[in-house]
């Protein structure tokens, strides 16, 4: 699909959050394979480009802004009447002329505040006189700022910023403003959809966590653990993986543990990584087997709330995801940036070691926002949790002087499925973790690629094609 993005930029600005919105959106069209072509004026400087707009993909083509040898200078023309400057209607026939040749073989061209902003009315009335060339292109056309009201009487081409446009959905952020939409230019709001503009949380994050992400999901997880560690069994990650499919079973929510690991002589990491994936299916699977009909069902409703995203359907969640750092491109330990970082998109700590003398690690996953769970037993990681607001668990430990061991009743499943159902209620509650986890899963440039923007060009190009077959002859 051919994707034309009219802009009219005179500048790339990323203080200005227009630049920044485009540039999402440029992204998800170019890593959808799309062909874009991004239309600014020929005035923007090409120097000032960052992001998706320095992408080898994007086709950078300017728009005219000069008419008889002199710069177009734009007028903001907010008012619903009134007189235009002399050179209006020239200039107006210069732009549709270009953008006509430059819109001829694109489906959709998604316009930015061109038909809203007075600043824009110049273009306004040049796309619309361009459009009468333009019969396939199906038009998008977005809002950003609060919808003007509708004047009762607008003269011509004040009005422009008023009329419906031939061929075009209206796009606003929010669907509350979609009836003030609608009315600011007359269209039945079904010819309105909503855009969220949305939030990269990798935007500034450092190489190597770019390219975790892309090895791995970390983005749409419910529940997304992060442990860094020496894979030993000392650091207990098969206590934190079986902790992670209790989670999964008794909250239907999606659950993942990344395991920042680096190696250990003590250990042979194949076969313990197999232990700690066993740890997780064998305590998901035993909680879901016990659980009567129906209890499945209530214990998901009770223990997840609104927690995230929609997790799974009753009756049908997944068992813990579990991904090691050594597996997807970090042999020897995954960089201490990169863990910080993981920790700003994580929600839930957990620390089930066997001993610590500290747990630094404690305070740098509460620093990103995390809740803390920690095993009590160790008295490091009592004391340094306690204050925090630290969930206490009790795993085996070992103390000064003497270790303990843990017997649990009735069964290690049942203690884990308990405390599961009170971690994920406590998350359901936490006001600041349910905002945080849904703004890594719904507004990142892949829900919303997935959710809004390829569902409305599919819808797109199912009207064109529908338009095509009803301009058919009719066989004879």
């Amino acid at each position: 699909m051919n994707i034309a993005v009219l802009t009219m930029f005179n500048g790339l600005s990323p203080t200005y959050s227009l630049v920044q919105v485009a540039e999402l959106q440029l992204r998800m069209l170019l890593n959808a394979g799309m062909r874009v072509r991004l239309l600014v004026s020929e005035d923007c400087p090409r120097d000032e480009r960052y992001g998706a707009y320095l992408d080898d993909r994007l086709e950078w083509v300017p728009v005219a802004n000069r008419h008889g040898g002199a710069q177009i200078h734009w007028r903001d023309y907010a008012q619903p009447s009134g007189r235009t400057h002399a050179g209006f209607d020239a200039e107006t026939e210069t732009i549709a002329a270009d953008l006509a040749r430059k819109l001829a073989d694109a489906d959709v061209c998604m316009m930015h505040d061109i038909l809203y902003q007075g600043w824009h009315l110049v273009h306004n009335v040049a796309v619309r006189r361009a459009q009468l060339s333009l019969p396939r292109v199906r038009f998008l056309s977005m809002v950003h700022s609060a919808p003007a009201p509708r004047p009762p009487r607008s003269a011509w081409p004040f009005s422009a910023r008023y009329m419906p446009m031939p061929n075009t959905l209206h796009l606003y952020p929010t669907a509350s403003g979609l009836p003030a939409l609608a009315r600011q230019f007359g269209v039945p709001e079904s010819d309105c959809r909503v855009m969220p503009n949305g939030l990269d949380p990798l935007a500034d994050a450092s190489e190597e966590t770019r390219r975790l992400a892309a090895a791995t999901d970390l983005l749409s997880p419910d529940i997304l653990m992060v442990y860094p560690g020496r894979l030993t069994p000392a650091k207990r990650f098969d206590k934190a993986a079986a902790l992670a499919g209790a989670l999964a079973a008794v909250s239907g929510l999606r659950v993942k543990l990344v395991c920042c690991d680096f190696p250990s002589m003590d250990v042979d990491p194949s076969a313990y990584k197999e232990t700690v994936r066993l740890a997780a299916d064998r305590v998901y699977a035993a909680l879901c087997k016990r659980a009567p009909p129906g209890e499945a069902e209530a214990n998901s409703g009770e223990a997840g709330g609104d927690f995230g995203g929609a997790g799974a359907a009753p009756g049908e969640s997944t068992a813990a995801e579990i991904a090691f750092t050594s597996e997807l491109g970090w042999p020897d330990g995954y960089p201490h940036r990169g863990v910080m970082e993981l920790f700003g998109l994580a929600n839930l700590f957990v620390c089930p070691s066997y001993s610590e003398s500290f747990g630094l690690v404690v305070l740098e996953a509460a620093s990103r926002g995390n809740l803390l769970v920690l095993n009590e037993a160790v008295p490091a990681l009592a004391e340094l949790g306690e204050p925090l607001g630290a969930y206490m668990m009790r795993w085996d430990a070992r103390n000064f002087g003497f270790d303990t061991a843990e017997a649990y009743q009735p069964s290690e499943e049942a203690y884990l499925g308990q405390h599961a159902r009170r971690i994920a209620r406590l998350l359901a509650d936490n006001p600041v973790l349910r905002a945080k986890t849904a703004i890594r899963q719904r507004y990142s440039p892949r829900a919303i690629w997935e959710e809004r923007l390829r569902p409305l060009l599919e819808e797109c190009a199912a009207i064109a094609r529908e338009d095509d077959v009803n301009a058919s002859p009719l066989p004879e």
